[in-house]
């Protein structure tokens, strides 16, 4: 039975320890692409879709060259990622305790779909979660608030009755202009940066948050 709340999961960083991977499969594209990818590059993008990405950094990219690189960036990502992805500390605890709940769960990730279903596949999410949205869904990526509406639309569940959760700044603020309740963890961005953003609850690991604190914050909107 639903409560009337939903829980928006970004993926990576939030609910997969997968920073690593992706940085690995950038250097990887870079070398094959011809551009450089640092880490200092990568920290600051993560969370941004590829698109936006690839274009820092090769502004004059075309378009179909940025959708190519852009596919192969993320077939090297699985091909790094296979058989060594595991949840973050707390997430999968957090989400059955939300499940249990009544809470209606959604992935909303500016990643491609088929990470999202390799992700499910490998830590075997998919009883879990109600739907999911990648970036295939939305036109806009993250800090616009698309992604998190849309995830709230396939589970009909308003705005104001949901919690996103995520580590990248630009995803915090995607959450707060769509209306929504924010806790953000501190796997890839500093607690500061994140509070600046106006997350709602700051932590350094989903294992201390309860699913009685996350339906607390939701509570708070009905006062």
């Amino acid at each position: 039975m639903s409560c009337g709340f939903a829980g928006l999961f970004d993926l990576d960083g939030v609910i997969v320890d997968s920073s690593q991977f992706h940085y690995e499969s950038w250097v990887k594209l870079g070398e094959e692409v011809g551009f450089t990818v640092t880490l200092d590059f990568f920290r600051r993008t993560f969370g941004q879709r590829n698109d936006a990405i690839i274009r820092q950094l090769v502004p004059n990219a075309t378009d179909e060259q940025i959708a190519v690189w852009g596919a192969r960036k993320e077939e090297l990502y699985r091909e790094v990622a296979r058989g060594r992805l595991v949840p973050l500390p707390g997430a999968m605890e957090l989400i059955r305790g939300l499940k249990e709940l009544g809470f209606k769960l959604v992935i909303a990730s500016s990643t491609p779909k088929i990470n999202i279903a390799f992700a499910i596949e490998q830590l075997n999410l998919g009883e879990l979660f109600d739907a999911f949205v990648g970036a295939e869904d939305v036109r806009q990526g993250k800090p616009d608030p698309e992604v998190f509406l849309a995830a709230a639309q396939k589970v009909s569940i308003p705005p104001n009755k949901c919690v996103v959760f995520e580590d990248a700044v630009a995803g915090v603020i995607a959450a707060k202009r769509g209306g929504m309740k924010c806790v953000a963890v501190t796997t890839t961005n500093p607690r500061r940066a994140l509070e600046d953003a106006g997350a709602d609850l700051v932590v350094d690991s989903l294992a201390e948050v309860t699913p009685q604190k996350v339906a607390s914050l939701l509570e708070e909107n009905r006062r």
